[in-house]
């Protein structure tokens, strides 16, 4: 699994707002702090609020808050706000089944390790990463 540039703004933009999770950020500061371009940067938070991870809050002193705790939002759910994200193993070589009566020499290995990274992107929540940070 490769991770897309967007994804990859999804997580520092959320990391950076878990520090205060309560806290409403706008644009602009995660913009500067995070050197990501702010066009991309809002439509990036437009799309975050869609799947209800973050919400949007209008007035003076508005921005982006958590819609709800970072204990309840997962890793597998910030991917697929973002790219999508597949929840059963695919296969190494992109074939939608595998081509031939058998499976290729790869395939147990595979799908086990896929298992895996999905099981460990699925359990593992924005709360966790914070928290290994510090």
């Amino acid at each position: 699994m490769i991770l897309s540039q967007t994804t990859e703004y999804a997580l520092r933009a959320l990391a950076l707002m878990s520090q205060d999770e309560r806290a409403t950020y706008s644009s602009t500061f995660l913009h500067e702090r995070l050197g990501i371009p702010r066009k991309y940067l809002q439509r990036l938070l437009t799309g975050l609020t869609k799947r209800g991870l973050i919400k949007s809050v209008r007035g003076r002193n508005g921005g982006y808050v958590f819609a709800r705790s970072i204990k309840r939002i997962y890793m597998s759910q910030i991917i697929d706000a973002v790219e999508g994200f597949e929840r059963a193993p695919s296969c190494l070589f992109g074939f939608k089944e595998c081509p031939l009566d058998r499976h290729c020499a790869m395939h147990d290995l595979w799908s086990g390790s896929q298992l895996t990274l999905i099981r460990a992107l699925s359990t593992t929540s924005l709360s966790d990463l914070v928290a290994k940070r510090n």
